[in-house]
This record gives structure tokens, C-alpha cells and sequence, in this order.
């Protein structure tokens, strides 16, 4: 395996603005998922350093000029913040990879540039923030009523490791946008690129404290959410830990952006090559470590034999080597992932399914696993109804347009969801019938800035991207003042 060019250079916590060891002196490694071996040793965030980062984070909103500085200044400094990003994003790419094992055409391609385009994006949005003014006619009229738009204060947010670098900005970027500050508490299976990420702050001028990022454990991120000093929690992971955030939290306000079983309904009017391709994408992007992988595939009847053969071609066409080569797919991010997986794929054979390819680990080294995908499969298989988040694609066969809709929407989830038909009609009655937040037509995981992104059900609580994730970070203040000097003079 070929090693990156940049290794992890920073490995310590980012608080008020500099670089720090622990309070303990913890660390926890970092390992490549291609060989097993470790990349980097890394300070490990506990309790202590959390209350230090809140702190932090609430001198700078409580006291500091981030809060009460315009928004076009705010804008600018992320612009900026974007700028050393856009600079440095070969480097910032290369970490990304090293750390996640996914191709680094994509952590190239898509990561980083998608990240720093979010900044961009929300920085727009800073001086577009404001109130209204309201009619108060039980009032008689006499009675002037607005509403501002404040900043919500320290926002603690805990990202997961299939996309840090991304998910950090989606978080960060609408927070500091309205004037917020944040504490981040990274992955502990992924903390190099945003470790990295401190330095880009000190460049772009950003104020001390206004965003802190810890590495660490789970013990870290129950600690932030539960902190008296956090004024909202955001987090994106697994189902049962938001479960646990949720009820230890008290009455913060908290979004959630969760897991899915996305289904992909192939309709048989539809370009059988491009939905072959399509849903290919869906589920093995990023070794099918996605949150709205297309891993629930239903194909009408009348092309289920063709749409099955060509699946399994392109899957076998697949190459898996080292992600800093020419390559399609790497590993997976670690050996619990690894492990996890392989037993979904037995658990699935041993429920009726059959592997029509892939189905073991790919090498004897690293985490590797070969694109699976299972047919014969039923309704009620754990495969069907649990996320896997690892590439597996389950091939379902129905009848009805009717039917589709239904199995597709007989799940716990509700995150994303593709329709594949070139009848506009089809389209347009399937796609407002499923149940879930985003919906593909003739595509799948395409990504923008401004579209908002989160789940139905068991999905998700509230939307990441777009001008909707401002009211992440935003309250609302009512002022009621007559518009006389008397302040008895509206009730008489």
C-alpha cells in the first residue's frame, strides 16, 4: 500500500483558538484501515477537556466580538476560512483518505470541495438573517410587536466518521454563520482531517473560542451533550445514541441526522443501463458506508432477470485496491465495521437470501469486503431491516406500482429514497407517496448546499443543509412596546 504524502501533523485537542494536550494526558490511535496498522497516536479528549472547550466557546459568545460583529463581516471571514481550505485541499484530501479508506478521487472530488463550497454557501447567508414586524390587533393598534433573529449560543456537536470533514461543515458553517459559537467532538475512527482543520481557523482570522474541536471517546460526546454550558446539541450517528443523547440532554434543543434502509424502486419503463448504474452508485459509493445508501432495490417484475444480470456484472467489475490508486473501492473503517457486516451477509443466507456475488472479505490484510448482492430475499429479512451500512444491495422483485410503494415504505427509516421511470406521472404520484426526506428521480445521492437534507421516522429530527438549517442555530425574540409614550395608553 502506498503511503500519503501528508501524515497526521496535528494530533492534539483545538481550544480558544490553540493547539493542547489532554487534561489527562489520554491518547487513542488511529488506525489505517488498509493494513491495520496504526497512522497516528492522537490526544484524547475527556470531561475535563470538554468543560475547557465550553468554556471556550461561551467566553467567545457570552464576551467576544464573534456574536455582536455584523454579518457581512462574518460572512467574510468565512469566505476566508473557505479560501485556506480551497489552498490546502490536496493535503486535506489525502488525510481524509488515510483515515476513512475511501478513494481519494472522491475525498478530492467530493469531500473537501463540497465542504469548503458549504462555507461559502452560509456565508452568504450571514447578514440575510433578520425578524419581522408584526400587527398586534388585540392592541387596538396602539401596539408595536417585532421579532429578532438571535444566535442560540454554545451548540455542541458530535460528528460521525463515513464523512468528517463534511459532516463538521455541515454543523459549523450555518452555527458561525448566525453568530454562534461550537464545541465538535470528532470520531475517534476518524480525527485527522479535522484535527488539521485548527490551523485553517488561526488563518482565517476566526475569533478564540468560536469553534473548538475535541478528539475522543463516547464518554466525550455523552459529556457535551449533557453540558449546562451547550445551549443545543447536534449529531449525526447512529439511532441508539441519539436515543441516549436525547434522554440524558434535559430540554436542550437537539437535531439529529440518523440512519436509513433508503429503498430504490426500478420501474420497468425506466433506462434499464442507467438504473443498473445508478443504483450501483447508490448503494457501493463510499463502500456503502452512507446514511442514505440505496441498499433496499425493488424491480418491477418484467425487467427483474436483466436488471439482476447486469447488476452482478458491474458489480464484479468493480476494483478494490489501494484508495490512493486508480481504484473504485477501499476498505472498510474498521474491523467492528468489518466484522458487523460479514455477519449481516450469514445472517441474510441464513434467512433464505442468496449471494448472487461478493459476500466475503476481499484481501487477508485490512478490511476489505467484496460488493455484495443478495436476491431471494424477503420483506423480513434482518438484512432488509437493519442498516448494514457496508456494500450490500438487496434485490427485491414486485408487481405493482401500488405494491412498490407500500414495501418501500414498511420501515422504521425514512431518510432518502430513488425513483427510476421515464413516465412523468409515475414519477411524480411515487414520489409523493414515499415517506422520506429526500427523494432521487433517475438519480441518486446528488448532493447541493441549498437542498435540505434529514429523515422521517426513525431518520432524523430536524434538516441539515439549505437556508432551513439557520433555525438550527437561531431563536426567536419577541419585543411588544406601544407606540406611545403611555404605557397604559393601549387598553384605553
Amino acid at each position: 500500500m502506498s503511503k500519503a504524502t501528508h501524515m497526521p501533523k496535528r494530533t492534539q485537542l483545538f481550544i480558544n483558538g490553540q493547539y493542547v494536550d489532554s487534561v489527562s494526558g489520554a491518547t487513542y490511535d488511529s488506525v489505517d484501515p488498509r493494513t491495520e496498522e496504526v497512522n497516528g497516536t492522537f490526544q484524547r479528549g475527556q470531561a475535563a477537556d470538554i468543560d475547557k472547550a465550553v468554556l471556550a466557546a461561551r467566553e467567545a459568545f457570552d464576551n467576544g466580538p464573534w456574536p455582536r460583529m455584523s454579518g457581512y463581516k462574518r460572512g467574510l471571514v468565512m469566505q476566508k476560512i473557505a479560501d485556506v481550505l480551497e489552498r490546502r485541499a490536496e493535503e486535506f484530501a489525502a488525510l481524509e483518505t488515510l483515515d476513512t479508506g475511501k478513494p481519494v478521487f472522491f475525498s478530492g472530488a467530493a469531500d473537501i470541495p463540497l465542504s469548503l463550497a458549504h462555507f461559502r454557501y452560509y456565508a452568504g447567508w450571514a447578514d440575510k438573517i433578520y425578524g419581522e414586524v408584526l400587527p398586534h390587533d388585540n392592541a387596538f393598534g396602539n401596539v408595536h410587536a417585532m421579532t429578532f433573529r438571535e444566535p442560540i449560543g454554545v451548540a455542541g456537536a458530535i460528528i460521525p466518521w463515513n464523512f468528517p470533514m463534511l459532516m463538521a461543515a455541515w454543523k459549523m458553517a450555518p452555527a458561525i454563520a448566525t453568530g454562534s459559537t461550537m464545541v465538535i467532538k470528532l470520531s475517534e475512527k476518524t480525527p485527522m482531517s479535522m484535527s488539521l482543520f485548527g490551523e485553517v481557523l488561526q488563518e482565517a482570522g476566526l475569533p478564540d473560542g468560536v469553534i473548538n474541536i475535541i478528539g475522543g471517546l463516547g464518554d466525550a460526546g455523552a459529556h457535551l451533550s449533557m453540558h449546562e454550558g451547550v445551549d443545543k446539541v447536534a449529531f449525526t450517528g447512529s439511532l441508539a445514541t441519539a436515543k441516549k443523547i436525547k434522554q440524558n440532554m434535559g430540554m436542550k434543543p437537539f437535531t439529529a441526522e440518523l440512519g436509513g434502509k433508503s429503498p430504490f424502486l426500478i420501474f420497468d419503463d425506466c433506462d434499464l443501463d442507467k438504473a443498473v448504474e445508478t443504483a450501483h452508485f447508490g448503494i457501493f459509493f463510499n463502500m456503502g458506508q452512507c446514511c442514505n445508501a440505496g441498499s433496499r432495490v425493488f424491480v418491477q417484475e418484467g425487467i427483474y432477470d436483466e436488471f439482476v444480470r447486469k447488476s452482478v456484472e458491474l458489480a464484479n467489475k468493480r476494483r478494490l485496491g489501494d484508495p490512493f490508486g486508480d481504484t473504485d473501492q477501499g476498505p472498510q473503517i474498521d474491523k467492528i465495521q468489518f466484522e458487523k457486516i460479514l455477519a449481516y451477509i450469514q445472517k441474510a443466507k441464513e434467512e433464505g437470501a442468496t449471494i448472487a456475488c461478493g459476500g466475503k472479505a476481499a484481501f487477508d490484510k485490512g478490511y476489505w469486503i467484496q460488493p455484495t448482492i443478495l436476491t431471494n430475499i424477503g420483506d423480513n429479512n434482518t438484512a432488509q431491516r437493519e442498516e448494514i451500512f457496508g456494500p450490500v444491495m438487496g434485490l427485491q422483485k414486485f408487481k405493482t406500482e401500488e405494491e412498490a410503494i407500500a414495501r418501500a415504505n414498511d420501515s422504521n427509516f425514512g431518510l432518502a429514497a430513488g425513483v427510476m421511470s421515464n413516465h412523468t406521472d409515475r414519477v411524480n404520484r411515487v414520489a409523493r407517496q414515499l415517506k422520506a426526506g429526500t427523494v432521487w428521480v433517475n438519480s441518486y445521492s446528488v448532493f447541493d448546499n441549498s437542498t435540505p437534507f434529514g429523515g422521517y421516522k426513525d431518520s432524523g429530527v430536524g434538516r441539515e443543509k439549505g437556508k432551513g438549517a439557520l433555525e438550527n442555530y437561531l431563536q426567536t425574540k419577541t419585543i411588544i412596546q406601544p407606540l406611545v409614550g403611555d404605557n397604559l395608553g393601549w387598553y384605553r
